[in-house]
Parts: structure tokens; sequence; C-alpha cells
């Protein structure tokens, strides 16, 4: 698909700024280096510009085309929830299901909505693979999830009291839907809303080893060159889907055609949702809203490993983004950069570092996660959810896409709107590096149905791995934060973006000896480990 002009673009001159926006879709493949990419946008349903570069097979230099097709990975979370609404007009009637699905679980249970709305508060399947021992690489077979749910007995918080990322929400809504409906899941996306859509390439490649097109996904950066990303994960209803650019393209324009239909699928899943307490949330039916350019946008992103994507639709300026890329740069900054070319608003100026008290270690209350706040040139960072986020000093307080942080008394008070999550942070303290020796051992997990942990402490280095019914994982490397605190930084798993960091807090007995620990990471947290040796 050519970059020209629209023959309608001197109509729309007055609303989108085309020279701005033809300059930024030229400038992503030097902006986010990789192998290749596509990307587009529509104006009021109409092609306003976009582009193919690139190769998606390197070794078979097979050109990067707007027609193929590329895992879209979690913005298939959408077309999950749509497929339920459009096969059930009362959908919280399959909820009776999910006891039978998970039985050993205890306390509450979510709603189906709670599930599209990542408020069910059950800890991410993905994340928990790195306790099963799995390696990056391996195969995880539809049938894998079955174990981990024999053993689901607890959520890390109440459903709809937060929000948090969690794919196994979708999972279950792919296994209630065709277990109700006796169809499989590409049928129900197809019927429902590829054909109207006009989607005709979309395809449902659950398997992961055998993309679509013969495209390959590769890791790596400019500096350091492309490898070919290996997957094996199995994967329905989180994600799954594989799409070209047409298609998606396809797509947002059924979604401008359908923007004023009170029964339009797209529409439904747009309405505002709430948390059980009437908290209004950011995220639900798949969907994320965030304001770009002060405009309301819904969108989302999706990432595999050696994939990343992004889709936004701003509804008042009947504006919608998609990008494609067959590499790990970032998608989302893509996709935000090309709709505020568009939209005519400037890239922010770079900010000033953060004042130097603010840097340290902080442990959060509610969460029991690590928080570590760095300063740097062009502001600072945050590191507390899966990846870190950039921190700007504005009235006093710390800024994020996400968080806002301000002061409190000795502690600091973390409020993410986004999750529903107010955190009080206390500073940990500065101390010489524990002796990871009395940590070494074995560790059993109850919650995990006795998945173990092993610590290793030699020659002044001390490594983490995990023993599961998927087998027996890397060792990772285990860091000193604070007396009895220490990190474990998952950079690959099976999923991606990995869970980044975990927190490991000891625990010990009257004596003084290390008894056990907690692990948790943002996407799973608090489970309880026992030391055997």
């Amino acid at each position: 698909m050519a970059g020209r002009k629209p023959p309608f673009a001197e109509q729309i001159m007055t609303k989108i700024d085309l020279s701005a926006l033809e300059a930024a879709l030229d400038a992503l493949p030097s902006a986010y280096p990789g192998p290749g990419g596509a990307a587009g946008l529509l104006l009021e349903g109409a092609p306003l510009a976009a582009r193919a570069w690139g190769y998606a097979d390197l070794d078979a230099r097979r050109p990067m085309t707007s027609e193929t097709r590329l895992p879209i990975c979690s913005i298939s979370k959408q077309f999950t929830c749509m497929a339920l609404l459009a096969a059930f007009p009362d959908p919280e009637r399959l909820s009776g299901r999910l006891a039978a699905l998970a039985p050993a679980f205890v306390g509450p249970r979510p709603s189906l909505a709670e599930l599209c709305h990542n408020q069910s508060g059950l800890r991410d399947y993905w994340a928990l693979t790195v306790l099963e021992g799995a390696k990056a690489e391996q195969p995880f077979r539809r049938e894998d999830l079955a174990p981990m749910l024999a053993h689901l007995r607890s959520g890390h918080f109440a459903p709809g009291l937060r929000y948090s990322y969690c794919n196994l929400n979708y999972r279950l809504l792919a296994d209630l839907l065709e277990a109700e409906t006796g169809l499989p899941l590409e049928e129900l996306y197809r019927r429902h809303v590829w054909a109207p859509a006009g989607m005709s390439g979309a395809v449902l490649t659950a398997d992961t080893r055998r993309p679509e097109d013969r495209v390959t996904g590769y890791e790596g950066d400019a500096a350091n060159g492309w490898i070919p990303a290996v997957n094996g994960v199995y994967w329905i209803g989180d994600a799954g889907i594989s799409a070209s650019l047409e298609d998606m393209l396809a797509y947002e324009r059924w979604i401008d055609a359908t923007r004023e239909d009170p029964r339009g699928l797209y529409r439904r899943i747009s309405e505002p949702v709430a948390f059980r307490d009437g908290t209004p949330a950011e995220y639900g039916y798949g969907l994320r809203r965030s304001a770009v350019a002060g405009l309301e946008a819904t969108g989302h992103g999706g990432a595999l490993r050696g994939f990343r994507c992004h889709r936004l639709n701003i509804r008042a300026a009947r504006l919608s983004v998609v990008v494609m890329f067959n590499h790990q740069a970032d998608a989302h900054g893509a996709a935000q950069r090309l709709a505020r070319a568009a939209l005519g608003e400037a890239e922010a100026s770079p900010a000033a570092p953060i004042s130097a008290e603010w840097v340290r270690s902080w442990i959060g209350a509610e969460t029991g996660l690590i928080a570590r706040i760095s300063r740097h040139e062009g502001g600072g960072s945050l590191r507390f959810a899966v990846g870190a986020e950039p921190l700007r000093e504005h009235e006093g307080a710390l800024v994020s896409p996400l968080s806002r942080i301000e002061r409190e008394g000795e502690g600091l008070i973390l409020r993410r709107a986004s999750e529903n999550l107010t955190e009080r942070l206390r500073p940990l303290p500065k101390a010489p590096p524990q002796d990871a020796g009395e940590l070494a051992g074995r560790y059993v997990s109850a919650d995990l149905g006795g998945a173990e942990m092993r610590i290793e402490a030699r020659g002044g280095a001390a490594h983490v791995w995990f023993k599961g019914f998927l087998g027996e994982g890397r060792p990772e490397p285990l860091s000193f934060v604070a007396p009895d605190l220490w990190l474990i930084s998952t950079r690959r798993s099976m999923d991606a973006p990995a869970p980044g960091d975990w927190t490991l807090q000891l625990s010990r007995d009257a004596s003084g000896a290390v008894a056990g620990a907690r692990v948790g990471c943002w996407l799973a947290r608090g489970l309880r480990y026992d030391k055997r040796l």
C-alpha cells in the first residue's frame, strides 16, 4: 500500500497535518529500527496514509507488505469480548461454569464482566509459567493450562477491587465460549467480527510455532543485530489472531461505520466501565481508554517474542492508527507518535532530571512489591510493574503515564488510577549486601501445588531457578535490595514482554533462620514458599 496523499487531502487539511504525518511515517523505520513493519491510518473511515517496509523474513528476503499477516497478539482480547457479547445477550449466565474450570478455588469468584475488564484478581498464567519451570522457547500446549487451573486456589486481590493485567481471564472466556456454543472460537470470530468487518485474511493461529505467511519475528536491536525468535506457546482467547495491515484497517473502517449504532459491537465494548466501588475504570472488554492530544482514545497493544503491534481509535477525530512490527520495538510509542503528528501536537520536550531525594528503593504495603526510582537525563524512571515507566517531576510530585507519586512523611503515596490502587511505599534501608548463603536451598509452594524454587549461592553470586510441571527453568540472577528483600530478574519468558522483576521477601522462624519466602511480580503477587532444605 503506497503512502501517497488521498484524493480528498485538501478537504481535511484543517483537521489533519498531512505533512507532519507523512514525515512521521517516513521516519518510522529509522525511529523504530528492525527487520520490517507496516503502519496505516484512517480518517472518517477512509485511507489517510500507509506504509510497509523491510522484510517479513530476512533469510528468504521476503518483503513485508500490507497483506503480510502478523500475530496481533493481545489485540485479540477485544475480539474475544465481542464474540462473547454477540453470542450471549446475558453473558453472566455462564459464570457458573467457572467453578468447574477451577475446582480448588476458594473465596469469591469473579464475574464474566470482571474477566473482560481484567478485574478478576487472578494471577497471570504466563507469569506463572516461569514459576512452573518453563524455558522461554519450549512448547506450551493447550492442555498444559489444566494443571495450573487444578491448583488455582486464590487470586492476589478480591474480584472487582483492582485492575491487574491477566491473560488467564480471556483464556477462560475462550474455553467458556467454545463449551457453551459448541463452535470453535475461530468460527465465532469470523461470524461476529471478521466477516462483518471485511477482515478476509484474518485467521486464528493459536499455535505460535506455525506463523501465517511464513513471517518471522526477531529478537535483538540495532546495536547487536537481529536473530529469529523461537516461540512455542499455544494461546487462544487472550491472543492468537493473525491479520494483515489490510485486515486491521478494514476493522478500523467497520468501527467507524458502526460508531453511532448502539448495538454495534465496538461501540458496546467502548462504553465506560467501573470497579465494584463505582470508581471509573480505564480498561474494559479488552480495550484500554487513554488520551492522545487531549482526545479520548480506545486501543490495545500486542506482544509476542519477535513481534509488537498497537492500534488506536480516536472517536472524536474519527482517526484510527495501526502499527505492526516483526521485531520488538515500541509499537505503542510509534502509534502515539503517528496520532500526535496527524493531530498537529508537537512532541513533548525532554524533562529535567528528577530530584535526587526521590532516588531509592521502596516496598509497597499492599502488593508487597519493591518499587525502584532512578534518576537520569530526561527525568527519571519507576520500576514497579512489568517495565520501566518514565517519570517527570511536576508540582512536587512525580508523574508518569500510569502513576503519580507524592510524599507522605518518610514514605511515599503511589497512586495508579488505572488500577484503582493507592499504594503506600516505605523506604528501604541502605545496608551492606546480605550473605546469600543463608538463602540457599530448596523451597516448595503449596500455592502452586508443590512447585519448587531452588537458590544457589556460590563465589559471591546468587541465582534462583524454578521447577514445576513444565520442567526446570534456567537460573536467574538474585540481587540484594535490602535486608531480607531480593529481586529476581526475568528478562525472557514464554510470554512477551517477560514478567520483569520479582520481589522475594524472606520470612524467618523464632530462631531467626530463614523459613520461607513470598515471591511476586505485578502480574502474580504474594505466592508463598516454605523452605525445606
